[in-house]
């Protein structure tokens, strides 16, 4: 896809302006943009025309916030079992852009996306960084996938506008803070446990030349004291940023850096308990309807997610409503043999890179020992070779994430379920040694 950056940067002023209309504005322009969702969906998705004929519903039902509530709940799984259903006829899809899930759950799941969507969610990440105090310039580097390496244009790099400077997660602690000793950049981004282990690792090696303007972290939780610890490694702000494959950004903290503020133009959060919305200050499931997703819409989406509904203001000034996260992406760190620590979020990037991630089911990551591992693999069907795939599996995390073979294994079991955790979730990491966690 070839970027069109004055939409981008449209699309981005537009949100920073509308980030300090007042509420009644925001509102009146979420409901809008929910009407054209729905009705388009109806018309062009041929899940959701099916789901609201079995429902006896019609689009002209659904014309504010209120009336999402006669629409069932999708999920995930509602998605794999449906996906061609899900795709919009408005496109042909070849022009469209594959992304998938790591898998919070441990299940992979796939979504198109058309350029503009794309773009829009571009403005939506920048609006973000800029509201914290992001400058053009600002040397930017993001501890990710190598699989987003190819996320900045030429024309950023020409101009150094905004320009993200990628380290593989993948790559050893020690070496991620090399590299960034190098590069000394200005914001530091990455998964909230890599960013963890690298203020150990800086720690350790009593190094304090970085000075950093702040820290952005995502993926998973953090709790309180990693986030001070963090903070007090690095002497810069630590702001969580909550997004998901799904929808791209979704809230983010602001300098006040208390509750999340819901980018409210191009989603409508629900926090529900037993189907019903929660009171302010409560706790409830996040249901996300998207307001800019057309090649796939997703309608009262089910994230995976407990959130706190906020009817609070922020100090910043912005009317955004607000929210507050407390449970989520949260998972073990791992430690192998001789002493290195590993974000789990690495070892899920590698599965989902691997060349059959996407047959699979779903999959579980157990560390049984300090140089034993285990991975529970469901698969969505029989046509494949187990010992083959095993090997190929194997062989690839030890070389994408440089494990050593003689020091650790890795055991492959197929399973026909997995099966969800005392707390009823279905954590995709899991160690078993008692140690730290984020």
């Amino acid at each position: 896809m070839i970027i069109n950056y004055f939409r981008v940067f449209t699309y981005l002023h537009n949100m920073l302006k509308s980030s300090y209309w007042n509420y009644e504005k925001l509102i009146n322009l979420q409901n809008k943009k929910l009407r054209y969702v729905v009705k388009y969906a109806y018309d062009n998705v041929f899940y959701y025309h099916n789901l609201f004929k079995m429902m006896n519903i019609s689009p002209d039902q659904i014309k504010t916030k209120k009336d999402l509530n006669k629409i069932p709940i999708t999920k995930k799984d509602d998605i794999r079992k449906n996906y061609e259903n899900f795709i919009s006829n408005g496109y042909k899809k070849n022009y469209l852009k594959t992304i998938s899930t790591s898998g919070s759950t441990g299940k992979p799941l796939f979504l198109k996306i058309s350029q503009t969507e794309d773009e829009f969610r571009k403005a939506k990440h920048l609006r973000a960084n800029i509201s914290i105090g992001q400058k053009p310039k600002d040397k930017w580097v993001v501890i990710t996938s190598p699989h987003h390496f190819g996320s900045s244009t030429k024309i950023q790099r020409f101009f150094n506008i905004y320009v993200p400077v990628p380290i593989s997660v993948f790559n050893d602690i020690e070496t991620q803070r090399m590299m960034i000793e190098k590069l000394n950049p200005n914001i530091l981004d990455g998964y909230s446990s890599s960013l963890y282990l690298i203020a150990k690792e800086f720690e350790k090696e009593k190094i304090n030349s970085i000075r950093l303007k702040f820290l952005i972290g995502g993926a998973e939780l953090i709790n309180y004291d990693s986030r001070k610890y963090i903070e007090n490694i690095f002497s810069a702000p630590f702001y969580d940023h909550y997004s998901c494959i799904e929808f791209g950004k979704v809230a983010w903290q602001c300098n006040e850096k208390d509750q999340y503020h819901i980018d409210s133009e191009s989603l409508i959060l629900e926090f529900l308990k037993d189907n019903e919305e929660v009171a302010d200050g409560e706790t409830g499931e996040i249901i996300c309807t998207s307001l800019f997703n057309f090649a796939m819409p997703l309608i009262r989406y089910a994230i995976g997610d407990l959130g706190i509904k906020s009817k609070d203001t922020c100090n910043c000034g912005r009317n955004l409503p607000l929210m507050k996260l407390i449970e989520g992406r949260t998972d073990s760190l791992l430690v192998l043999p001789n002493g290195r620590w590993i974000s789990p979020r690495a070892f899920t990037v590698a599965i989902s890179t691997f060349e059959f991630y996407p047959y699979f089911d779903q999959f579980r990551i157990i560390q049984t020992k300090i140089n034993q591992f285990n991975i529970l693999l469901k698969m969505k069907n029989n046509s494949y070779n187990e010992n083959n795939l095993t090997q190929k599996l194997v062989n690839y995390l030890i070389n994408t994430l440089s494990l050593n073979s003689y020091d650790v294994s890795i055991n492959v079991k197929f399973v026909d379920e997995i099966p969800l955790d005392k707390t009823g979730k279905l954590m995709m990491v899991i160690s078993e040694l008692g140690k730290n966690k984020i």
